[in-house]
């Protein structure tokens, strides 16, 4: 349990791999990603390492069937993802896989360069038809034309013409081109051919053309700007009987290419669905095969070629499992001779590991966005479950929209399994699915607090009544326009609202004025009580690494420190709402200015009186007290520190830079006792956020949703609906995703900068372990 509140003893261990076991020994260790492997040959070059052979035979492997993965996508057949784990294949194996990937891959290739070649000649002939049909219409519908002021005759055999086909859009620049190179000494018809035609990469859209011309220095002018605009020209027979004829035939072939390519279709498809059955497991296998080569490329080759050795980070409370791994590997490559882990005595820094699960890894994530822990240094995760949630909910807290989101995130967690298993690639969705544990919870705090608040959509529940009552004020009311109580006069106020704020303060005038108040000094109190609580478990990581000196010049100043100043403020806060009742609570002092006073050790303030007898000695002796931490914490303990560097210095440790200590514990001492100010002032955003997000409902409110209101006709309800539909809009857009959003940043920034900055460091490197688990997950390995 300990384990949880602190990252995982890890240690440095080498293990001794018999050459043909190291393979199964690596997988079963991938398999159960509990080792981190450190890279002993990192002055030798990728390509001269031992295995980098059978690294780029899996390259080439995975190369294979991305393209096959390709052609699969290409012909829109689903690939079949049963969520099988297949084993890693022996290295034996991966003969029979080359030579199956180089089938299928020269296999799909031939059916591809066949299929192109028939879907061309497919195109030619469908060309070739349409031009002899419309060639024959040209004939008919026109027996004579004028060029340059001769009278020919279309059918003389001295007038000569091309047919063909060119792309749609060039037909304006192509007649144009003919006209201004021929000179006007051709004629041109043409028309679009209604269907599309398929080429083998795209569909197009064509014309059939046909050209009448004279002499051979037109015909060659004519073919050449055709050539220029990319126009395919076809044979076309000058006689009606003879187009009959070729017509006919090539309607035939037609008919035998498209029986062909139908043929070759359902080949290539039969194919292809074969392999979507197996394509995922095959990409597992290799890409495993290809992580475990490239691991034991980390390793070292004994002088006698028949052992590697390698070093792996692991946690101690997994050796157990490690060495179970290596045992199953052992025997699965049927040697003899076991493998050999032996734990090593280390100086180095181990790596941070922090355990998690599917709930606590969006906390996790949130904590090491900040900086991944030093090693065995307090984890701030698991008060991060409860803290930041709860600090969300106090600057958004409203009971309807705490209800939408709770509902939203449990759509989420209650089908976690099932949209896990789609794999959306959203990334805006895939950020929101990881962190569903995170906003379920602040939904929940969302609807605490606004039951605290008594608000749900900028409207109180009057669930038990009011405590005010106005009938002994009907006097005072009935020359008033506006509702204002006061607590003062007899039988007005009968006791409090058992939870949460009256719902009587959503039509009270000063209700702004006195939400400020509450939530402002609620602010302060949350605030100091977050620091402290940070500050306290710095405590616990002194005691740990067995630092006295930072417990008692570190610690202790800075505890007393903050609880002199701003701790004592927190108790004026609650002894100001004890003490003080409504007939008194005119007379009562400021705190603002109670607490500057402390600081000037005024208290002669004929405007502020002091709050309980005593005030001044106490206060004086507080403020004396926390500004004799300071030099505690600046000057004796750098001192101390001088001391021990000096007595303790030796050979192997670096020399004692006292100016360097000096400097940094003057910022450390600086910033701390800055901080607490500059800090406790942050958390008045959670008062700031509050009041603006409910000031948004109410606006939201007044200005959407009363419209619908105001009628109680059919129309009015038909407006209402249309209303309530931009209302809803409104509320999902701004006040939960926005203002979500907003009160989700502070929320972090509250924890980063004003509670992690007292006790954690976050200057450790993570635990990366070998594992298989991004291979299953579809993800590319690192």
């Amino acid at each position: 349990m300990g384990e949880l509140f602190r990252s995982e003893e890890m240690t440095l261990a080498q293990l001794f791999l018999q050459s043909e076991a190291a393979y199964c020994c690596v997988s079963e260790l991938g398999e159960i990603g509990m080792v981190q492997f450190r890279d002993l040959n990192p002055d030798v070059n990728v390509f001269q390492r031992k295995f980098v052979n059978e690294v780029r035979r899996c390259e080439e492997m995975d190369r294979k069937l991305r393209f096959v993965e390709k052609e699969i996508k290409k012909a829109n057949i689903p690939i079949l993802d049963t969520g099988e784990n297949p084993e890693v294949p022996f290295p034996r194996d991966m003969i029979d896989l080359e030579a199956t990937f180089e089938k299928l891959e020269n296999e799909l290739k031939e059916i591809n360069t066949n299929q192109e070649a028939l879907k061309k000649n497919f195109l030619e002939l469908t060309e070739l038809k349409h031009i002899l049909r419309r060639t024959q219409q040209f004939f008919d519908e026109v027996s004579l034309t004028l060029i340059r002021g001769y009278f020919i005759y279309l059918s003389n055999i001295f007038c000569r013409f091309v047919a063909g086909v060119i792309g749609r859009e060039r037909i304006p620049n192509f007649e144009r081109m003919l006209w201004r190179v021929c000179r006007g000494n051709v004629f041109l018809r043409q028309a679009d051919i209604e269907d599309p035609l398929e080429d083998p990469t795209t569909v197009i859209h064509k014309s059939v053309f046909i050209i009448f011309f004279q002499g051979d220095q037109l015909k060659n002018r004519v073919k050449k700007i055709c050539e220029g605009f990319r126009a395919t020209l076809y044979p076309c027979p000058e006689t009606p009987q003879e187009r009959k004829e070729m017509l006919a035939g090539v309607n035939a072939r037609i008919d035998d290419l498209q029986m062909v390519l139908n043929q070759t279709e359902d080949h290539r498809q039969r194919v292809l669905q074969a392999a979507a059955k197996t394509i995922r497991v095959w990409f597992i296998k290799v890409r495993k095969m290809k992580a475990i080569y490239h691991t034991l490329n980390l390793c070292n080759i004994d002088v006698t070629q028949k052992c590697l050795i390698a070093e792996v980070w692991c946690p101690i409370s997994d050796l157990d499992s490690i060495q179970f791994a290596l045992r199953r590997g052992t025997e699965k490559s049927g040697s003899t001779v076991p493998s050999i882990l032996n734990r090593m005595q280390t100086k180095q820094t181990p790596p941070t590991y922090n355990k998690t699960n599917k709930f606590t890894s969006g906390f996790q994530n949130i904590v090491d966005a900040y900086g991944i822990g030093s090693y065995r240094e307090i984890n701030p995760a698991p008060y991060t479950i409860i803290t930041f949630p709860f600090l969300f909910a106090v600057m958004f807290g409203d009971l309807g929209h705490g209800t939408l989101m709770t509902c939203a995130a449990l759509y989420l967690v209650l089908r976690e399994s099932r949209l896990m298993a789609q794999k959306n690639d959203n990334e805006i969705f895939n950020m929101m699915f990881g962190g569903r544990y995170i906003i379920l919870l602040m939904g929940v705090f969302s609807m605490y607090t606004g039951i605290i608040y008594n608000d749900c959509f900028s409207k109180s529940l009057n669930v038990f009544g009011s405590g005010w009552s106005v009938r002994p004020m009907d006097g005072i009311l009935n020359g008033s326009t506006v509702l204002q109580l006061d607590p003062a006069v007899d039988g007005v106020f009968s006791g409090p609202y058992p939870i949460g704020i009256d719902p009587i303060w959503s039509i009270s005038v000063n209700k702004l004025s006195f939400l400020n108040s509450f939530k402002m000094k609620m602010s302060v109190i949350l605030g100091v009580i977050h620091m402290l609580f940070g500050v306290t478990l710095s405590l616990f990581n002194h005691l740990y690494f067995n630092k006295p000196l930072n417990i008692y010049l570190g610690f202790i100043p800075e505890i007393i420190f903050m609880a002199s100043l701003f701790g004592y403020l927190v108790i004026l806060i609650f002894y100001k709402w004890v003490s003080y009742s409504a007939r008194t609570s005119r007379d009562a002092p400021s705190l603002l200015i109670a607490f500057i006073n402390m600081f000037l050790f005024n208290y002669n303030d004929p405007n502020n009186k002091p709050f309980y007898r005593g005030q001044m000695a106490i206060q004086s002796l507080l403020v004396v007290i926390a500004l004799a931490c300071v030099p505690c914490m600046l000057i004796v303990k750098t001192l101390v520190m001088r001391r021990q560097g000096r007595t303790g210095a030796h050979a192997a440790h670096p020399p004692f830079n006292f100016a360097d200590v000096a400097v940094h514990q003057a910022i450390h001492t600086i910033e701390y006792c800055l901080g607490c100010i500059s800090n406790t002032a942050s958390y008045l955003r959670l008062w700031a956020l509050s009041l603006a997000h409910a000031q948004l409902s109410e606006v939201l409110w007044s200005m959407v949703m009363r419209i619908g209101l105001y009628s109680r006709s059919l129309g009015g309800f038909i407006l209402l609906a249309i209303v309530f539909y931009f209302f809803a809009v409104l509320t999902v857009v701004i006040l939960l995703i926005m203002e979500g959003l907003s009160a989700f940043l502070h929320a972090l920034r509250l924890h980063w900068v004003e509670f992690q900055n007292k006790f954690y460091s976050g200057n450790g490197f993570k635990f990366l372990p070998f594992t298989f688990e991004s291979i299953l997950d579809g993800r590319a390995e690192d």
